[in-house]
């Protein structure tokens, strides 16, 4: 995948790790989306339960009803939570008019609804990924309703 703000993106310990991934937003929001919703190691472990991740709120439901077999793995689980995040996020993204990623000060990708609210779908993902709350399909549910 040919993605041209990458190279400005993984330099950002020049600019500011913020700055660079709002400078990359600014440039290619479609192409940061799309590395966003990767989520390589999620989509693995739902293949190996079964499940297709197809980036709608339906996905969220079936991966909330997965068995929780990476639980076992402490090093992986704050990966796949991170990927989790992501996945949610870009269920967000793709079904909720108005919202979009967005970057606090401080690096970190968020999801801004049109209502202007902001949703950290990664610490979210993490903590779904460690306990099982709050479910994705949750937090997709009180993202779509406002």
């Amino acid at each position: 995948m040919n993605i041209p703000f990458l190279d400005n993106w993984l330099n950002r310990h020049e600019t500011g790790q913020g700055a660079a991934l709002a400078s990359a937003l600014a440039d290619d929001p479609e192409g940061v989306t799309e590395m966003f919703s990767e989520c390589e190691m999620l989509r693995v472990q739902a293949r190996a339960g079964g499940l297709e991740l197809d980036e709608s709120p339906a996905s969220l439901e079936a991966l909330d009803q997965m068995m929780p077999r990476w639980r076992r793995d402490p090093e992986i689980t704050p990966w796949l939570g991170n990927d989790a995040g992501f996945y949610l996020g870009t269920v967000i993204i793709r079904t909720v008019p108005g919202s979009g990623w967005q970057v606090w000060p401080n690096g970190q990708p968020v999801i801004r609804l049109a209502s202007g609210r902001e949703l950290n779908v990664v610490e979210s993902g993490v903590a779904w990924a460690m306990t099982g709350s709050p479910e994705l399909c949750q937090a997709y549910a009180e993202a779509s309703e406002i």
